[in-house]
């Protein structure tokens, strides 16, 4: 392609509006731009990008045994309303109505979709295993879109749907797709690392991995060991309850035999309280009113770790749990924000095991400008649930292996595998007769991948100061191919020779002929970051070109007859 006659809009300047590497990059280098909050269009460059994302997953899918399909993205509400997920989805799934008043939704997932399609039209064992996929894009109605590409309402994605006759049978579709997950992140070049994780609003009955390319910019924490395989996003990192009880042995409260009221006016965060005591936050607990479907419940850990509503939401057995606002925790605990405790409440009270293994604490006193001192969990409360409810902390015992302490690291995800079971298929009505003529359920996985996210989630892996450092196998072009000017005859007539010569052998060729200065040109260059770039200089007469990696290394000459293996090598 020649560069004169592709619409590359660069730009100089970096956007106000973009906060991160990857979308300042992609918007500077013409790649995408912005249509709307969260909406964007691709432009050449970035759909060629996009395109060869979608080959390499089109291959693994086809690889691994899967067929592609293509299914409608508006979606008739009544599925969603025979599957539950309606009102569970919340305000993302977007909803419409036609003429006739019949209500639609723009698809985030197909869950629903491809089950209902199943039903229909298999009915027998001799058809299974089946896994369907499409490459499609979605709708969800974010709340903040953000980061460009990474959180957007419209996007492209990659979901497929296994069938299977019985959870063995669940297990080869889930690792097969889990192996070709693998595949397809490595010949995209990218850092990723598969952790055990929640499967939320698409539910399910058996394991679940996402697929995490590790950024500092990431949306979310994963917890790994150094030590094992043991890898977890944050929601779903397990902590051990053994030996983390803190002990009050020659600390302020030790000498108090019972409860004591300590008088803290206006004095409400964890921070405030240790300075005002002379106490560290270990030595406090935090007591949270949450709403669980509906009902309040107290939350207990310990001054310096965090509630992880994932494992608070499991407990319950809730579906949707929530921070009550101050009325509400108010009415519950007697007294403002920041003085709620334990002692006398009458709701459930759930407390995580360092809690629940304290010998000594402060606590709130359920009274406004009073904590209480020397409460001890076991006498003077006692919980109704005891169990894993915090978020792990950097260093924290590994829970898989006795040598370990977990790292912590943010990561953006990229990739779901879900082991659904028959959560959709009973549900639906998706069922096959057996070798014996019995009816059984269908067995079922589903398997996601954001295609336009991947685009971002590299851009933030590979890059420098300069511009992006796209993989070969993703690069809009691999080979820029840059003649320094325009009116030397003898740069354009090598230059020429050489674009016929790459094309002919189907390498992807970008020719810079723009009437441009060389500082423009090679700015323009760095900035698109395809993978391989020749010049055409000042000894273009002699035949010899300068040939440079974009990822760096020195700039070496190349007699014309010894570009095209030289590339074929690499």
């Amino acid at each position: 392609m020649r560069q004169s006659r592709l619409l590359i809009p660069t730009l100089r300047e970096i956007p106000s509006d973009a906060e991160t590497a990857s979308h300042q990059l992609m918007l500077r280098a013409g790649l995408i731009r912005q249509l709307a909050a969260g909406i964007y269009t691709y432009l050449p460059l970035g759909y060629r990008v996009l395109r060869k994302v979608e080959q390499i997953v089109r291959e693994e899918m086809d690889r691994a045994g899967a067929q592609e399909l293509l299914m409608p993205a508006l979606q008739p509400v009544e599925l969603w309303k025979e599957s539950g997920r309606y009102t569970v989805y919340g305000p993302e799934l977007i909803r419409l109505t036609d003429r006739h008043d019949r209500e639609f939704a723009l698809g985030p997932t197909h869950e629903e979709i491809v089950t209902s399609l199943v039903r229909d039209e298999v009915n027998s064992y001799r058809k299974l295993p089946m896994t369907l996929y499409q490459i499609q894009t979605k709708f969800r109605d974010e709340r903040r879109p953000r980061f460009g590409l990474l959180r957007g309402r419209e996007f492209l994605m990659k979901d497929a749907y296994s069938f299977d006759m019985d959870w063995s049978g669940l297990d080869r579709s889930y690792d097969s797709m889990y192996g070709a997950y693998h595949r397809i992140f490595e010949r995209c070049g990218m850092q990723v690392k598969a952790v055990q994780a929640d499967a939320g609003a698409i539910g399910g009955e058996g394991g679940t991995h996402e697929f995490m390319a590790l950024a500092e910019i990431g949306e979310d924490t994963i917890a790994s060991c150094p030590c094992c395989d043991y890898a977890a996003n944050l929601e779903q990192a397990e902590c051990k309850p053994e030996g983390e009880a803190v002990t009050s042995s020659g600390s302020a409260t030790a000498a108090f035999s019972k409860p004591e009221l300590v008088h803290t006016p206006d004095i409400r965060t964890i921070e405030q309280l240790s300075g005002y005591l002379s106490v560290p936050a270990e030595r406090f607990i935090k007591t949270l009113i949450y709403k669980a479907d509906g009902r309040e419940v107290a939350v207990l850990v310990r001054g310096d770790h965090e509630v992880n509503e994932t494992k608070l939401r499991h407990a319950l057995g809730a579906e949707a749990v929530e921070l009550a606002e101050g009325l509400t925790a108010a009415s519950v605990t007697g007294a403002p924000v920041g003085f709620a405790g334990p002692i006398g409440l009458t709701v459930p009270v759930l407390a995580d095991y360092v809690v629940a293994a304290m010998d000594s604490a402060v606590t709130g006193a359920n009274q406004a400008d009073y904590h209480l001192s020397g409460v001890r969990p076991g006498h003077d409360f006692v919980p109704s649930y005891v169990g894993d409810l915090r978020n792990v902390v950097q260093g924290a015992a590994c829970p898989a292996c006795s040598e370990g302490r977990l790292e912590l690291h943010r990561g953006i995800e990229i990739g779901h595998v879900f082991k659904l079971g028959t959560k959709y298929s009973e549900k639906l009505g998706a069922s096959y007769l057996d070798a014996e003529g019995r009816e059984q359920p269908m067995i079922m996985g589903c398997y996601g991948i954001g295609i336009s996210r991947i685009l971002s989630a590299v851009v933030e892996q590979k890059h420098d100061a300069q511009g992006i450092l796209w993989p070969v196998s993703m690069a809009p072009f691999q080979v820029h191919l840059i003649p320094v000017s325009l009116k030397d005859t003898h740069q354009m007539q090598l230059a020429d020779e050489l674009y016929e010569q790459l094309q002919q052998a189907g390498i992807e060729v970008l020719l810079d002929d723009r009437d441009e200065r060389p500082g423009s040109k090679f700015n323009d260059a760095d900035l698109i970051g395809c993978p391989y770039r020749i010049v055409v200089g000042k000894q273009a007469q002699q035949g010899i070109v300068e040939f440079k990696l974009r990822s760096g290394g020195e700039v070496r000459s190349l007699k014309k007859e010894d570009v095209l293996p030289e590339l074929r090598r690499l």
